[in-house]
């Protein structure tokens, strides 16, 4: 089975639309099977005092001001889907409340995806698995507990679903990688596990696809200097493709497992081996 390659967008956009489209495009290049984005109803995800609350961005001096500059309205998700479509790459979208995830049925995307964050929402897990749609659940900041609890209510709602094995720092340090988590999660949950990653570089993704991941998933930035709190955890265009073309390599160089002599060897070991022939006879 191939690894199922998602492009994490994301709020890289930066509010932006053709920064969006230009993202969309440089996913499409490396070879990515999908792009991703975050959506939210802020007055539900944030409360009023923290929207209230002072910080300097582009877009204003308050937190709400940021945070509106960076969500793209029903317009935008609507040129996203026509966008998408037209150069037929898969989107889809991580709701961070019972509001957005509402609002995102309208365009009937192939996946849905529980951010490490939501997985302990249980209202909105039930209302995603409703849908029975192939949903990627990942779980950074996570005990087992709330692991169980998430799988239960997927199982429940016989809703598909695979694992991401995640650490939820931004951007992650290599040696908090603990990749033969996926192994264990695939033991534990009898179930197919991907890998979100939020490392700078891209050695620990090419570990976690030899280790038979099932999806790979990395933030993609056009620049790791532009404003945002995701751009330093995120892979410029040069490093997606390279990403991409290793990961690919990689699976096919894994293969079945199985002990056989190929065609190309049984030559070889008849050169290598004819000395033996000689002293047999000798």
């Amino acid at each position: 089975m191939a690894i199922f390659k998602v492009a994490e967008i994301g709020i890289n956009h930066n509010g932006d639309m053709s920064i969006c489209k230009e993202l969309i495009d440089v996913a499409i290049d490396a070879g990515f099977d999908a792009v991703k984005f975050q959506k939210r109803d802020i007055d539900q995800v944030y409360t009023q005092e923290f929207l209230d609350s002072p910080r300097e961005s582009p877009w204003g001096t308050t937190q709400r001001a940021q945070k509106e500059g960076l969500e793209f309205d029903e317009n935008d998700y609507k040129e996203i889907d026509r966008y998408c479509k037209e150069k037929n790459i898969e989107w889809f979208a991580s709701a961070w409340d019972l509001n957005s995830q509402i609002f995102l049925r309208q365009f009937n995307c192939n996946y849905n995806k529980v951010a490490s964050a939501m997985i302990v929402h249980e209202d909105l897990l039930k209302k995603i698995a409703e849908e029975g749609k192939h949903t990627f659940i990942s779980t950074g900041m996570t005990t087992y507990e709330e692991i169980d609890k998430a799988v239960e209510i997927f199982k429940s709602a016989n809703c598909p679903f695979e694992l991401m094995h995640t650490i939820s720092t931004y951007p992650m340090k290599d040696e908090d990688a603990n990749l033969n988590m996926i192994n264990t999660l695939r033991d534990k949950y009898k179930c197919n596990v991907g890998y979100s990653g939020h490392e700078v570089g891209l050695a620990v993704s090419y570990a976690a696809a030899a280790l038979g991941i099932s999806s790979l998933e990395r933030h993609i930035t056009l620049d790791r200097a532009m404003y945002g709190s995701d751009q330093s955890a995120s892979v410029e265009p040069a490093g997606l493709r390279q990403l991409i073309g290793a990961v690919t390599k990689i699976e096919k160089a894994m293969g079945d497992g199985v002990k056989r002599v190929i065609d190309a060897e049984v030559p070889i070991a008849k050169k290598l081996r004819e000395h033996l022939d000689w002293e047999s006879e000798h």
